[in-house]
């Protein structure tokens, strides 16, 4: 539990609405170990230890261990998410990543089973080694996009989603799965088995315990063909719909970000992915950007957001037409500590790094709200480094679903450098996203920031006062605690 003085402080950080960065900055002298997003470097958080089970027996032991010490636990894998919900400033730190073994692999339904520390990449490689010469081959459905380095069991606590123009979150994809309770019980969830626990911890952000294995549900692998088109964003929404019509699986609209030019929000580049005869060719050699390209796409998106569009909008188009396969289409290339070398390349005066946040509104609403927000961006100059529109279907199964129906997704990437003011125009900048996804009758992801004001995340989120309840009822001592979720214990004390 936090004490009168932690509580004190919380309520103090969220009056001054600098983020996570302002409020948890800790202090050299402090006990314990350091740790920190690898993303956006804004959530420095002293932990008291940091354990990297390697068994279900040693999770198990150090979880008893902390209940014996009275210790709060949080739980962390690859480290990407970027509001707190990994660390918890006193908690003992469980690293799953020495979680990362295939437990079965069901070669006639298309399950895998794995333990949840492990990362996407070599979930992708196991399959592709497994079934090396066989006539039918089954992948991933989708993975979360940007990063590959996340580990299931942190996509399962987003409920993150891919780029399918039909998919919904990644809990429809999820069969079952186990977790170690605070009490260190292994229990069992399912859509029949322990169904409230099982809804309640994908999309939990870690506060219902730790996710020890996961059995996805895979689709047959398929190849894809390319499609790509530069078009003006009001028609973006028909342009989906099409898409949807022609048998497109997956796809995503990048919008040009220069404030200067008159394309902001206005133009695009549309990439989807249609399924092609099993018997076509696969090229020896695609097309493709390499860490050198996209270092200075990156470069570019900060210095020249013109010329960066520019170059990604004729790269896109010059591959159109290629084939690729459903699922290794989806990894990507990210650079790890990119904004440190960006930082010493331009000179900044202070380290930055981009804040990522995501919008939901109906699409019929789509052009409405792009110019809404472009209005905004214009009038507040406002640094958009980076940003793309995908589609998200129904969320059916968590129990917090951000995709309460069929959405147009909006997701932007702002230059925050890591200052007093920085992070202030930040905070303002997000959180007139959101007012403007309200007006449209939208939403948006509560994974990326903690900066929406009380009554934005009740707006937004109407079942996040019954979700706090619920994590008290299931895990009543509180053993599972995160910065993240101490601001919002906070911010809906009252309710509580």
């Amino acid at each position: 539990m936090l004490s009168r003085r932690e509580l004190l402080r919380g309520a103090a950080c969220l009056a001054a609405a600098l983020g996570p960065a302002a409020c948890a900055r800790p202090r050299a002298s402090e006990p314990g170990v350091l740790v920190n997003d690898v993303h956006t470097g804004l959530n420095p958080t002293r932990v008291h230890r940091v354990e990297r089970p390697a068994s279900l027996e040693a999770l198990q032991s150090a979880l008893r261990a902390a209940r014996t010490e009275g210790r709060a636990v949080s739980v962390a894998g690859g480290r990407h998410a970027m509001g707190g919900q990994q660390f918890g400033r006193g908690t003992l730190l469980i690293d799953t990543r020495g979680l990362d073994r295939v437990l079965s692999f069901d070669r006639e339904r298309g399950l895998v089973q794995v333990e949840a520390g492990i990362q996407w990449p070599a979930l992708v490689e196991y399959l592709l080694r497994e079934q090396v010469g066989t006539a039918r081959s089954w992948g991933i459905v989708q993975k979360q996009t940007g990063a590959d380095d996340l580990c299931l069991g942190g996509s399962l606590a987003a409920n993150a989603h891919g780029r399918g123009l039909r998919l919904a979150p990644l809990a429809q994809d999820v069969e079952a799965l186990t977790l170690v309770d605070g009490a260190g019980r292994h229990v069992a969830c399912s859509r029949r088995e322990n169904p409230e626990l099982f809804a309640l911890a994908i999309g939990g952000y870690g506060l219902f315990g730790v996710i020890t294995s996961v059995t996805l549900r895979l689709a047959p692998r398929r190849k894809l063909e390319r499609v790509v088109e530069v078009i003006d964003l009001e028609a973006l929404s028909a342009a989906f719909e099409r898409r949807l019509r022609e048998g497109f699986l997956y796809g995503d609209c990048q919008y040009a970000t220069d404030l200067e030019s008159g394309e902001l929000l206005t133009r695009g580049v549309l990439s989807c992915y249609r399924p092609v005869p099993a018997d076509t060719p696969m090229p020896a050699n695609l097309l493709r950007l390499e860490e050198d390209d996209w270092k200075e796409l990156v470069r570019l998106a900060h210095v020249d957001r013109r010329r960066a569009f520019q170059l990604y909008a004729r790269h896109y188009l010059a591959t159109s037409g290629q084939i690729y396969w459903s699922d290794t289409h989806q990894l990507s290339t990210y650079l790890d500590g990119y904004h440190r070398e960006l930082d010493a390349v331009l000179r900044a005066p202070a380290p930055g790094s981009e804040m990522i946040g995501e919008l939901y509104v109906p699409r019929d609403a789509l052009a409405s709200f792009l110019a809404a927000t472009r209005r905004d961006f214009l009038a507040e100059k406002t640094e958009i480094v980076y940003g793309t529109i995908r589609l998200i279907e129904r969320d059916e199964t968590s129990f917090l679903p951000w995709a309460r129906e069929p959405w147009a997704c909006v997701i932007v990437n702002l230059h925050t450098p890591h200052t007093k003011s920085g992070l202030a125009r930040s905070t303002r900048a997000f959180r007139r996203l959101i007012d403007r996804a309200i007006e449209h009758e939208g939403s948006y992801f509560l994974t990326y920031h903690r900066w929406a004001t009380r009554e934005q995340v009740r707006v937004c989120h109407p079942r996040f006062v019954a979700f706090l309840r619920a994590k008290r009822r299931f895990d009543p001592e509180e053993r599972f605690q995160s910065e993240w979720y101490r601001h919002y214990r906070e911010m809906f004390a009252l309710e509580l």
